[in-house]
């Protein structure tokens, strides 16, 4: 009963600890929520260039269906792409990391009972809150203005959430993604050039610059190997219908098994970079 009681005490002051950082973390993101609301103004820039690029393609094509997307889907696809990156981007993650390995600030968490991706993951959490509070409003306003470009209504009660569990997933495999690439510091300080590789790669595979869909054959199914996909396009995929229904859920449990992996893989690069780290000085 003895050993009970005290595991119990033991969860209970962990959860007050991350509770603790999620909070403080929250108040650092609202001491600059003006930097957060201009950002997240100027998010919708892009979409409008890539709208005016797709409405010149259609034009010049001379068709109204390119696909299965008309001019009007192309839009509410980027659209929902926006929202699918505004969860699984993680900017200045990996740089993050790789800065606290080279200039030791990493020590912290050797010494303190704090795990590093837990507090880093909680730090996100806190930030996409932040985010999404002063991003509410112009993205019910923009989504307002163009509800006409979303031709098939909303999807049903099961569609919708498998839409927003994949939103989740994207936005905790984005996270370990991007962990996984910063832990990579333990062994090359500098990973700038990888973090531009993966960056761009990213761009283009995950559907945030054009749909998936309207690849090649071949080129879709090496696309449908990587996990790059479900940080973008399968998010807006499902909510479009564009997936088959009975091959959504399907995909979602390949989208898990990649996120059990990156979580593998991140625990076990900090694990061996801990061990093989060696800090100096005060």
């Amino acid at each position: 009963m003895a050993t009970v009681a005290s595991n119990q005490r033991g969860t209970g002051s962990r959860l007050k600890t991350w509770w603790t950082i999620l909070k403080i973390s929250l108040e650092e993101r609202f001491v600059y929520r003006g930097d957060f609301a201009l950002g997240t103004l100027m998010r919708f820039l892009p979409i409008i260039t890539q709208v005016f690029l797709w409405y010149a393609i259609f034009a010049a094509s001379g068709k109204e269906k390119i696909e299965a997307y008309t001019a009007n889907g192309v839009v509410a696809y980027y659209m929902l792409t926006m929202i699918s990156r505004a969860f699984s981007s993680m900017p200045g993650l990996c740089s993050g990391i790789a800065l606290q390995v080279r200039d030791g600030e990493i020590k912290k968490y050797l010494i303190q009972p704090i795990d590093l991706l837990g507090f880093l993951l909680l730090t996100r959490i806190a930030h996409k809150l932040c985010y999404y509070v002063i991003a509410l409003i112009p993205f019910t306003f923009v989504f307002f203005l163009c509800r006409g470009f979303f031709e098939n209504g909303w999807p049903e009660a099961s569609v919708l959430c498998a839409y927003f569990l994949s939103l989740i997933m994207g936005f905790l495999l984005g996270f370990f993604m991007e962990a996984s690439l910063g832990l990579v510091s333990f062994w090359f300080l500098e990973v700038t050039s990888l973090a531009f590789v993966y960056n761009l790669l990213n761009f283009f595979l995950s559907g945030h610059m054009f749909p998936l869909d309207l690849l090649p054959d071949w080129a879709a199914q090496f696309i449908n190997l990587l996990p790059f996909q479900y940080l973008a396009y399968y998010p807006a995929a499902i909510f479009q219908g564009t997936i088959e229904p009975n091959q959504v859920w399907q995909g979602m449990a390949l989208e898990a098994c990649w996120l059990m992996a990156f979580i593998m893989i991140a625990r076990i690069m900090l694990n061996r970079g801990i061990h093989r780290y060696s800090g100096f000085g005060g």
